[in-house]
């Protein structure tokens, strides 16, 4: 089978990097027909002329670009607007959404970027619907997200599918511990859905504790009054993530209240379970859907600061606890978001589009 990965998908983003990975180890040969566009953008979704210029000069190159031979065309994300030219230049090969998010739930509903009544938010609606309408099938990263899209945007059954996100092979793995003083771990853009608030209202309830802060972004100027136990580094390279989970004593997920928040598992959870780092996450349907509290995870409520800092401090406590987790966590991540397992997953999602198509 031969598959090709189209648009301006940002190249190095795990969801895009892991589903070409997972293909190609599945035996798929997989061509890229790549124009950069968000990868020297600090923020992809931040609204503006500049960013809107761009984005329309890209979307033009592409819908008079040729396409290579191929039996079926994955749009990666962010893709919305290459729906447009990839479904316009198809011609009779299936077109497969790989959106991760609705633009709409990200930069109206969760970041608040612009105005639900404003003029941007309703074109924000408009390429919503045009993107997840068009596509023959949509490969949602949770069932919970599955059947938002399919309320949202009013998809049939048979045109919406489930695959994780999962972490890259090469990369997340078990190793040695090493002998690093027990802390939690944090690493992400910092952004609403994150719950961010949460973890440095934790962090003050357990100042004996070092909690490390690891990314940058929208609520960067929160940071400014965190307590002293709390580390922030506004970045770190990619390829050293791992050595930080490895010596981390537990890893954090997301603690926000939205209800995007209820439906992802994040880059970071799937890192964390792929490097036998005991993972705290919120208790969501979609961390349901992976997760069993005590088990290969420890689940607390959105929002619970106090049920949070009582969650490190038992990891903290507790070293068989946390080594019991971790590995559980380890053999879940193994068996349901490797690249080995979602590498046959993505395969026959791709096979039988191309059989219905």
């Amino acid at each position: 089978m031969r598959a090709l990965y189209f648009g301006t998908y940002e190249r190095e983003y795990p969801r895009n990097a892991q589903v070409i990975s997972c293909l190609r180890g599945a035996g798929v040969e997989v061509i890229e027909k790549h124009l950069p566009l968000w990868e020297d953008a600090r923020h992809k979704f931040s609204p503006g002329v500049g960013a809107l210029a761009r984005a329309v000069a890209a979307e033009a190159k592409l819908a008079f670009t040729s396409l290579p031979d191929a039996e079926v065309v994955v749009v990666g994300y962010p893709g919305h607007l290459d729906m447009l030219a990839a479904t316009r230049i198809g011609r009779r090969r299936p077109v497969v959404f790989n959106p991760l998010v609705s633009l709409e739930d990200t930069m109206v509903d969760d970041r608040r970027l612009v105005g639900r009544r404003s003029p941007a938010a309703r074109a924000i609606r408009l390429v919503d619907r045009m993107a997840f309408r068009r596509a023959d099938l949509v490969v949602a990263d949770t069932a919970a997200h599955a059947r938002y899209f399919r309320e949202r945007f009013g998809l049939p059954e048979d045109r919406i599918a489930v695959c994780y996100v999962g972490a890259e092979d090469r990369l997340f793995t078990p190793g040695d511990r090493g002998n690093a003083p027990f802390h939690a771990l944090f690493v992400g853009k910092l952004i609403p859905l994150h719950g961010l608030e949460t973890i440095l209202a934790a962090a003050e309830r357990c100042p004996e504790i070092e909690f490390r802060i690891v990314g940058s972004g929208q609520l960067d100027h929160v940071l400014s009054d965190r307590s002293s136990n709390v580390r922030w580094d506004a970045w770190v390279d990619y390829e050293l993530l791992p050595n930080l989970y490895r010596s981390a004593g537990c890893a954090l997920g997301i603690f926000g209240t939205s209800e995007k928040a209820s439906r992802v598992i994040p880059n970071k959870a799937y890192q964390a379970l792929a490097t036998g780092t005991a993972l705290i996450t919120a208790d969501t349907p979609a961390a349901r859907e992976l997760l069993v509290h005590d088990r290969d995870g420890l689940l607390v409520p959105p929002g619970d600061a106090e049920a949070l800092a009582y969650a490190v401090r038992r990891l903290a406590a507790d070293s068989t606890l946390r080594s019991d987790v971790g590995s559980r966590g380890r053999a879940t991540y193994e068996a349901q978001a490797s690249e080995q397992a979602l590498g046959t997953r993505w395969r026959s999602l791709l096979e039988n589009a191309i059989r219905h198509r």
